[in-house]
């Protein structure tokens, strides 16, 4: 059988292919080799209306046993994970939905009050981003950054959108708006920088679908303890590899999932053991705004390091 085309694929003009293993080599402050964050989720959802993830199957709306099991996260799990993380002396990056101002403001205060990154993270994730017209997504994202300038006096440089959900100008309407950095891909384990049309800056910090509560918790059905040895797993292997090059380890928490009491147990596992890394300075844990800083920085200084 013939092939019938042989010409190139649709290409989204990004970023160009380069292998992980042939590129300048850099270090993160105080000559770590790893960089880790954690991306926290905080979310707020529609009640009767809209998309959510589901510890059951979908009832008809309004679907009582998954909104309340997802509100658990704002009203108990997320206030369990902040005290683990102070326990512990970890910062994060708060992604939040601009409608917990409405709903639970005191819990985004508390974040801003222990220092954390605010990330952009739309209005609610009820809602997706990409099937929004490129006037509609661009207020979307002029709304949430000026909202959470005005709330928390928080300076916004990073989005991860709404279910990764991109429409085609998402990039452009990012740069064009004020953002420094996006979390909606997941293709590499440095930052890459991504074009846009008017050639504004905007890199792709790592953000992960595997490290990542809900695909592993909810999707594959992983148990709270396995999915804390993957953690372990993959920073151990991923300090391996950072002899060589430089990296970026996101972990993906959504206070729903991670928050429940026997998964915060693993949890602290896991972190516990990231930590004794970094009290070694084999890890620098930080935030995907810091990470962008820096590596822009030293874009600025040898742009040889970085080929978008």
């Amino acid at each position: 059988m013939k092939a019938q085309y042989l010409g190139l694929l649709p290409d989204h003009g990004r970023f160009a292919y380069q292998p992980i293993n042939r590129r300048p080599d850099y270090r993160w402050p105080n000559g770590a080799r790893l960089a880790v964050y954690l991306g926290f989720n905080i979310e707020h959802f529609a009640f009767g209306e809209g998309l959510g993830a589901g510890i059951g199957p979908a009832s008809p709306q309004p679907d009582v046993l998954n909104y309340s099991w997802r509100e658990y996260g704002n009203r108990v799990g997320a206030w369990r994970c902040l005290e683990l993380f102070d326990q512990l002396g970890l910062p994060a990056a708060a992604l939040i939905n601009t409608a917990l101002y409405d709903h639970c403001p005191d819990l985004v205060a508390a974040c801003v009050a222990r220092g954390d990154e605010l990330v952009g993270h739309g209005h609610s994730n009820a809602e997706r981003q990409g099937v929004l017209e490129e006037d509609a997504e661009r207020e979307l994202l002029v709304l949430c950054r000026d909202r959470m300038w005005s709330e928390s006096g928080a300076e916004t440089r990073g989005w991860l959108s709404p279910w990764i959900s991109e429409s085609r100008n998402t990039p452009d309407l990012l740069a064009e708006t004020g953002y420094a950095y996006t979390l909606n891909w997941c293709h590499d384990d440095q930052p890459v920088q991504i074009n846009t049309r008017n050639g504004q800056g905007l890199w792709a910090v790592p953000y992960p679908q595997e490290l990542n509560d809900i695909p592993m918790i909810v999707a594959r059905q992983m148990d709270g303890k396995d999915f804390a040895q993957m953690i372990i797993d993959n920073t151990d292997e991923m300090l391996d590899q950072s002899h060589s090059q430089p990296l970026v380890q996101g972990i993906a928490l959504h206070p729903y999932l991670v928050g429940q009491p026997y998964r915060l147990r693993h949890l602290r596992r896991a972190l516990q053991h990231l930590c004794a890394a970094r009290d070694q300075g084999q890890i620098w844990f930080t935030t995907p705004g810091a990470i962008c800083e820096h590596v822009d920085g030293l874009a600025k200084s040898d742009p040889s390091l970085f080929v978008a």
